[in-house]
């Protein structure tokens, strides 16, 4: 035959490259089509320089701890529905449960701001009246020379309280219970306020705003409160 190929060779040369098909596509896997995305919404809130790790700076990566979020039910003639019902008008992206998951990344980013006095932080968060008052604390603390030590241990519950809209502004109230450990250290290092080894359940009232007539996706902290 010549040093040419016999058919049995051509026929075995065949049989192995498929068996190498089949493996590689084994171990890399195929794409259907239908792997997950996530989708672009309006449910967003403004990033820290330390948290645009995804390539985007403008948002923040949803936290995967954190309390399961589940949507209320809704009566279908209560303020909370009708206020829904506006905002979904205003911007159809809007989505309680991202939204949610959102808010309690930003709950988390702003305590640790404030207790170490991160301004750049909280000035991409909070809108301009909620940032001075955060930012006018601060500096009361540091001209008494003191320092906040905060730890978030876990938020318990994050509810939807109040969704309204205000002119072209959504306006969507959250309750947060969270579970957190808060002392006021002199510069001697001495407590002066709160304790460093209690854990106190605290309940904070956040409403966050935004301009549904821009492109912009995030949200800003305009109002805080304790319940009544």
């Amino acid at each position: 035959m010549g040093g040419g190929f016999g058919i049995f060779d051509i026929i075995l040369f065949a049989m192995l490259a498929a068996f190498l098909v089949y493996r590689l596509r084994s171990v890399l896997g195929k794409r259907t089509g239908h792997e997950h995305r996530r989708s672009e919404s309006s449910d967003s809130f403004p990033a820290s320089e330390n948290a645009s790790e995804t390539g985007n700076d403008n948002v923040i990566a949803l936290p995967d701890r954190g309390p399961e979020v589940v949507e209320p039910e809704l009566e279908p003639d209560s303020p909370l529905a009708a206020g829904l019902t506006q905002v979904k008008i205003a911007d159809p992206s809007f989505e309680v449960g991202p939204f949610l998951q959102g808010a309690q990344a930003a709950f988390e980013m702003i305590i640790n701001a404030y207790a170490t006095g991160d301004g750049k932080t909280l000035n991409t968060l909070l809108s301009a009246e909620v940032y001075e008052n955060f930012a006018s604390a601060i500096r009361s603390r540091e001209l008494a020379n003191n320092a906040q030590e905060s730890t978030l241990v876990g938020i318990d519950s994050a509810e939807l309280l109040e969704v309204e809209m205000q002119g072209d502004d959504a306006m969507v109230t959250v309750k947060f219970v969270s579970d957190q450990i808060n002392a006021t250290i002199d510069d001697n290092g001495e407590v002066v306020d709160g304790d460093r080894n209690a854990v106190v359940t605290v309940t904070d009232i956040w409403t966050f705003a935004r301009d549904t007539r821009t492109s912009d996706p995030n949200w800003k902290l305009v109002a805080t409160r304790s319940p009544s």
